[in-house]
């Protein structure tokens, strides 16, 4: 299943993140890159690529309308860019967190390497680890082979990433190699995300490189992607299925270099016999006609309706790519119906991607749409904020899980202090304000506020964590002397609701 229906499994992964990952940034530079930095893609209007304008403003709007939390898209057509947007505050040069997306990549690592005569998709797993199998080596863990972890059919009847990343001793492999192998490899599909960080593993061991180092001068610097940032596990393994960064047109870039069966500017890149057996259905996902997840799984891609296939992420991170119409769709958000992103696009955009150029005039009202983009913001409600004396007081907070202990609002602030630095989290009234804010445990991450008084008595600030799927929602309620301040994420592997603080004025 996807990653929206494993929460309790991905709350497992983000423990063991928690407790040992850190950002892979390779400080090697790739033999390949190039310093006057990559050649921009082409851009054309849509009407000239043979897309309707009309069905790009569709999609924008039923998007908008039936799931909201859409932060980019970057349509690609014949390789040039017919359309593109981001909903302010995000923006074209930052990185965005693409959870599972991740996994493709991890593949054509291993594509690399197959090429390369390093190893092949049916060598036994446990092969590559033998200070870490365990003493008795069962008969499905010993049948295991790579192209099982490459089509998510180890033989786990659930996700191992859990029982992976909670190993005690902090090596992954040891703890994927110690769990039970319930189910003879290759028999049935299970997402595993766990499978994923094994290929990273097996490529590092082979080739002495992390992912990101291995694939710079391979796969990143020919296709003008910058030197990425990827998550690593305790022993500095890049975490493979989660953990990279990357723009919307890197997604989009990856996503043509697919489409043209591995070619890129007249030069192969990725090999074409390795993009024909990734994108090919490898193993049954499901049978519901409707589903985009139940259209067989290939290696680390998924196949789609209308022919298509992708690579997704969760909360809404795709990398879709469309043979039949020359298309490649880039997406990031921050939603929580995966399902009803794919179907916009395939209701509303599809339709207009014709064989020939268009003859249109809606190009003028696209583009109006496009410039007005923006996440909603708090709307000020009908009566002014309290009075001054909110302003500047410090409110002394109630024991909370925070650990802080007071809380002061300024007009472009609400700061928290406790242990360590202060937290301030910065906005603006009329615009969104940069600055950085903890998310999830991580200290500093950036981010844009915006507030407004939605109620006589209630300032809401909305963060957005500009290069993550997430947004938080913080209501700062006033009565007399005391405040309570609510949060919640806009999507979670988890609770969203976040800690309740409440205090007193000194």
């Amino acid at each position: 299943m996807s990653e929206t229906n494993t929460g309790a499994t991905r709350r497992d992964l983000l423990k063991g993140v928690a407790a040992g990952a850190a950002v892979c940034l390779a400080s090697t530079p790739g033999e390949a890159e190039a310093a006057a930095g990559p050649k921009a893609l082409r851009r054309a209007g849509p009407a000239a690529l043979g897309v309707a304008p009309e069905a790009v403003s569709a999609f924008i709007d039923e998007v908008n309308t039936r799931v909201g939390g859409l932060h980019s898209f970057m349509l690609l057509r014949r390789g040039q860019v017919a359309a593109e947007a981001w909903w302010a505050p995000y923006a074209a040069h930052s990185p965005h967190m693409l959870y599972s997306l991740s996994k493709s990549f991890t593949s054509t690592a291993v594509g690399f390497a197959v090429s390369e005569g390093l190893l092949t998709v049916d060598d036994p797993v446990v092969g590559f680890f033998p200070a870490d199998r365990p003493a008795a080596v069962s008969p499905n863990l010993a049948a295991m082979k790579v192209r099982h972890l490459l089509s998510m059919s180890t033989g786990h009847v659930q996700d191992a990433t859990g029982g992976t990343t909670q190993e005690p001793s902090g090596d992954w492999a040891k703890g994927f190699l110690g769990l039970p192998v319930e189910k003879e490899p290759g028999s049935l599909f299970v997402y595993n995300s766990a499978a994923t960080y094994m290929l990273s593993a097996i490529v590092q061991k082979l080739t002495g490189k992390g992912l990101v180092d291995y694939l710079m001068p391979r796969l990143f610097a020919p296709l003008g992607i910058a030197r990425p940032t990827w998550e690593t596990c305790p022993k500095g393994i890049a975490t493979g299925g989660w953990g990279l960064n990357v723009t919307t047109e890197d997604i989009a870039r990856f996503g043509h270099c697919y489409l043209q069966k591995g070619a890129w500017e007249g030069k192969q890149v990725i090999p074409a016999a390795w993009v024909a057996e990734a994108t090919r259905k490898q193993v049954s996902s499901g049978s519901d006609p409707n589903s985009d997840w139940a259209q067989g799984y290939g290696y680390q891609f998924w196949r789609c309706r209308h022919a298509a296939y992708r690579g997704d992420g969760a909360f809404g991170q795709y990398c879709i790519v469309m043979p039949e119409q020359e298309a490649v769709l880039a997406i990031t958000s921050g939603v929580g119906n995966m399902q009803a992103v794919l179907d916009c696009v395939w209701e509303k955009l599809l339709p207009g991607i014709g064989s020939a150029p268009t003859a249109s005039d809606g190009q003028a009202a696209l583009e109006r749409k496009i410039a007005a983009l923006a996440v909603p913001s708090p709307s000020a409600g009908p009566a002014p904020g309290p009075s001054e004396g909110v302003i500047g007081r410090t409110y002394r907070l109630d024991t909370n899980p925070l650990s802080a202990a007071t809380a002061r609002l300024t007009r472009g602030a609400l700061t928290l202090t406790g242990q360590g630095k202060p937290t301030k989290l910065s906005f603006g009234f009329t615009r969104w304000v940069a600055g950085r804010a903890p998310l999830m445990g991580r200290p500093g991450v950036r981010c844009a506020g915006r507030a407004a008084w939605t109620a006589p008595d209630t300032l809401t600030i909305k963060l957005c964590f500009t290069e993550t799927p997430y947004e938080e929602t913080i209501a700062c309620t006033f009565a007399g002397q005391s405040i309570t301040v609510t949060s919640r994420l806009n999507v979670s592997f988890g609770p969203s609701e976040g800690a309740t603080l409440r205090g007193v004025a000194e």
